[in-house]
C-alpha cells in the first residue's frame, strides 16, 4: 500500500516533526509500539477513536517504507 501519504504528515509543531497519523497527535510510533505490544487494531481504535483500519494500516505501510529507504552509515 502506498497511500500513507494521505494518513500520514509530519509538521514540525506536532509532536516535533515526529510523523503522526494525520489530524491527530497519534505518532507511528505510538502505533507501532501498540501492536508490539500485543493490542488489537479493535484495542486500539477503542483506545484512540480517531483511528480506524485503515489508519493502522498505513502506519505499517509508512514503516515499511521508512525501513526501505534508510541507510546506515559506519564512521570508519
Amino acid at each position: 500500500m502506498e497511500n500513507w501519504q494521505k494518513y500520514i504528515s509530519i509538521n514540525p509543531e506536532i509532536r516535533s516533526g515526529k510523523p503522526c497519523v494525520s489530524g491527530t497527535r497519534i505518532t507511528v510510533s505510538d502505533v507501532l509500539s501498540y501492536l508490539a505490544a500485543g493490542m488489537s487494531m479493535e484495542e486500539i481504535i477503542a483506545d484512540f477513536p480517531a483511528l480506524d483500519k485503515e489508519k493502522i494500516i498505513e502506519t505499517l505501510s509508512f514503516a515499511a517504507y521508512r525501513d526501505s529507504i534508510t541507510k546506515i552509515t559506519f564512521a570508519l
